[in-house]
């Protein structure tokens, strides 16, 4: 299956440069017990590098591709990424599964915040435009919700209309991985003037980390600019 990314023209200037990654055929996402080794060494040097584990700049660049109209990348609304960081620097870094321990290293690593989704519920097509006035979607089982307005936001097609599912902050509950999924999707937000070699890069990694570390069959992944 080929998926695709599209920017809309909306964005403009465009905010970012994303990485579409996607792997068929892992293994079973069961819950993980405990990290596993690959993300334990990393939440390790994390913690022991508290803040300085990115260069200050990351942190400001990212922040800066979230910041539009209402939206403040802050407090609850900061990117996936800080959060992860400062998981590590408390010793609370959550095991998840496997899919999902997979983007949590790349994006804790790389400064970047990344979502990932069950390609079965979210679809082959994604769609990166703002957040309209007055869209949220529930992001965990507690039925807590996120506004979304004027956030960077990730969409499936559904019932033939663009749907949000996914963010830089916190992803939807209804496209999450489960013990069923088999293959999966995710994107990598950078800012856009990363250069695509980098970009790249990372997004590399996070295939060949699907393949490792999830047993996938087979894993592709893409630089997506607006010209695209």
């Amino acid at each position: 299956m080929e998926c695709s990314l599209v920017l809309d023209s909306s964005l403009q200037p465009c905010p970012v440069r994303a990485a579409l990654i996607w792997a068929e055929g892992i293994k079973p996402p069961l819950p993980s017990g405990e990290l596993p080794d690959f993300l334990a060494e990393l939440v390790e040097r994390a913690r022991k590098a508290g803040e300085d584990f990115w260069p200050q700049v990351v942190k400001a660049r990212v922040r800066d591709m979230l910041r539009h109209g209402k939206y403040k990348p802050a407090g609850r609304g900061k990117p996936a990424s800080e959060f992860l960081l400062k998981a590590a620097m408390a010793g609370q870094f959550p095991p998840v599964n496997p899919p999902v321990d997979v983007n949590n290293a790349i994006s804790l690593e790389s400064g970047l915040p990344g979502s990932i989704f069950d390609l079965k519920l979210s679809g082959p097509d994604l769609l990166l435009r703002r957040g309209q006035p007055e869209e949220s979607y529930v992001f965990n089982r507690t039925g807590q919700g996120i506004d979304l307005q004027d956030l960077l936001l990730l969409c499936r097609r559904h019932d033939g209309e663009w749907q949000p599912c996914g963010n830089p902050v916190k992803d939807s509950m209804d496209t999450k991985i489960q013990d069923s999924t088999r293959d999966v999707v995710a994107v990598l937000y950078a800012p856009a003037d990363e250069a695509t070699t980098e970009v790249g890069r990372w997004a590399e990694r996070y295939a060949e980390a699907l393949r490792n570390h999830c047993g996938a069959d087979r894993v592709m992944w893409r630089v997506v600019e607006l010209e695209d």
